[in-house]
């Protein structure tokens, strides 16, 4: 590793001291991006280590895509472009409270932004599988931006100076707490910019279905047995509702991701982080995102659990359950076309079958299925890696993170295709429909408060092994007539409402 002098110390701890003078270096407008072949030297306090001369990693970078290299589960860009926000706060908070000068700082921000907007995610290789803590994507983002100031300020990439990747990025700073930081920052970002926008666009969706489809009469189903009369409309009403509740719990959820663990840095005690650096992180990290964030009241809680993000992550479950029921409901309901339910017509969008010709499947229903099995087994690994926090530190962050970005990925891309390739074209089948009520047998239950429940039973059995429709069989009983079946017996009126107070 190469030496330091203390004349070369002076002069760090000088230029951190100190404002913009004449003496700083200019920030350059330099394009990203690095043209160069090969390998250069980085170093860490490991020793040496060649990096692709064409990357702004560094040593710890490299040294963790040797000893991590395990599959193909990187940590997810969103990471990095919220630990962009969180290394930009830290960098705005120091300059303004004298510990960074102006010139550093500007060069650490401008990189933290292009990171922010993920103009370097090339940059940021890193695995899922990695240290528990996330302390080597924290490095490497302390690294590249490091490095892209360094460009910025027409110094030696891999010299460290004039911005140390640990001194001057990470300052006041520990993996420990900006990690859990930017997995909130990302987390909630995602949350808001794509769950929430296609859960709303899909419960909209069914409502209008709901709306369309408030009078029209079908045979409800319990135990997959045929049960007293419902409208479609009210059906539908079901499933909107049930999305509508698991908004509001990912709603609940999402105010525990609020708070921030920056400034707690290593064990939650705040060593090395300036008295004041959590508050003023988190209020300028709220003025940046436009998100009210706070520093975490608790930081022993805020860095030895992961108790919000496993909290986030249950909400996504029961998104998950919700969809799988509506999914699966349409599925069955579109069985056929002859030899189903056939109630609904779901949008033909492709061939279902390689052998046989005309078939078509619900595939978008099959579709959110498999997506619902997926986040449930992935909130399954974060529950569980949420409940081994030992003592100071939960060190199960990448598994948390990386489950919980792909169930909101997939649940919101799933999401808007079920709504766009199958909801907003499903149509209903109102012969069969009707068929199916006016052969129900369970119209039956409309009979019982004026005969009696055994009587109306002994009519039901007898239409069914009769083969008999249900008019038919209790006119031959002789227990009513024809004007008080017809007027208990009108599947219209015994629909009701579902609507509380109704």
């Amino acid at each position: 590793m190469p030496k330091r002098d203390d004349k070369r110390d002076d002069k760090r701890d000088d230029k951190r001291d100190s404002k913009r003078g004449p003496d700083h270096p200019e920030l350059r407008d330099v394009p990203i991006g690095l043209d160069a072949e090969g390998t250069r030297k980085e170093f860490d306090s490991m020793g040496t280590i060649d990096v692709p001369a064409d990357k702004y990693w560094g040593a710890q970078t490299a040294r963790s895509l040797i000893h991590f290299s395990i599959g193909g589960d990187r940590m997810p860009t969103e990471v990095y472009r919220a630990y962009g926000t969180v290394k930009k706060a830290c960098a705005l908070v120091n300059v303004r409270e004298g510990r960074l000068p102006e010139w550093k700082a500007e060069a650490i921000v401008r990189a933290a932004e292009e990171t922010e907007a993920g103009k370097l995610d090339a940059h940021y290789p890193l695995y899922v599988w990695q240290t528990g803590s996330g302390t080597q994507s924290n490095m490497n983002v302390n690294e590249v931006l490091s490095n892209r100031a360094i460009q910025l300020l027409g110094g030696t990439l891999g010299s460290q100076e004039p911005v140390a990747p640990n001194d001057d990025v990470n300052m006041g700073q520990s993996s420990n707490d900006t990690f859990p930081t930017a997995m909130h920052i990302a987390t909630l970002k995602a949350i808001d910019e794509a769950l929430v926008p296609q859960l709303e666009a899909l419960a909209k969706a069914i409502e209008v279905k709901a709306q369309d489809w408030t009078d029209v009469v079908k045979i409800g189903r319990t135990h997959l047995e045929d049960a007293v009369p419902l409208t479609v409309g009210q059906e539908w009403s079901g499933y909107a509702a049930q999305l509508r509740a698991c908004m509001d719990a990912v709603a609940e959820a999402r105010r525990g991701l609020l708070e921030l663990a920056v400034g707690g840095t290593a064990v939650g005690t705040g060593l090395n982080a300036p008295k004041g650096f959590s508050v003023a992180v988190a209020e300028t990290i709220a003025e940046l995102t436009g998100k009210p964030y706070v520093t975490a009241p608790n930081k022993f809680m805020a860095q030895g659990s992961l108790d919000a993000m496993v909290r986030a992550s249950a909400a996504l479950r029961g998104v998950a359950v919700a969809l799988m029921k509506i999914a699966n409901d349409m599925r069955w309901l579109a069985s056929g076309p002859r030899c189903g339910l056939g109630e609904l017509q779901l949008p033909a969008n492709e061939p279902g079958s390689s052998i046989m010709p005309g078939k078509v499947n619900p595939t978008q229903c099959e579709a959110i299925v498999m997506i619902a099995i997926q986040v449930i087994g992935d909130d399954t690994a974060v529950a569980f890696a949420g409940s081994q926090g030992n003592f100071e530190l939960n060190a199960m962050r990448p598994i948390i993170i990386g489950n919980v970005l792909h169930a909101i990925r997939i649940l919101a891309d799933g999401c808007e295709k079920f709504r766009v390739y199958s909801v907003e074209g499903t149509k209903l089948d109102r012969d069969r429909i009707a068929g199916f009520v006016e052969n129900s047998v369970m119209l039956v239950t409309a009979l019982s408060p004026h005969i009696g429940y055994e009587k109306a039973a002994t009519i039901a059995k007898a239409a069914m092994e009769k083969g008999q429709t249900l008019r038919e069989a209790a006119l031959a009983s002789g227990e009513v007539d024809e004007a008080t079946y017809d007027a208990a017996v009108d599947p219209k009126a015994m629909v009701g409402s579902g609507v509380a107070g109704a």
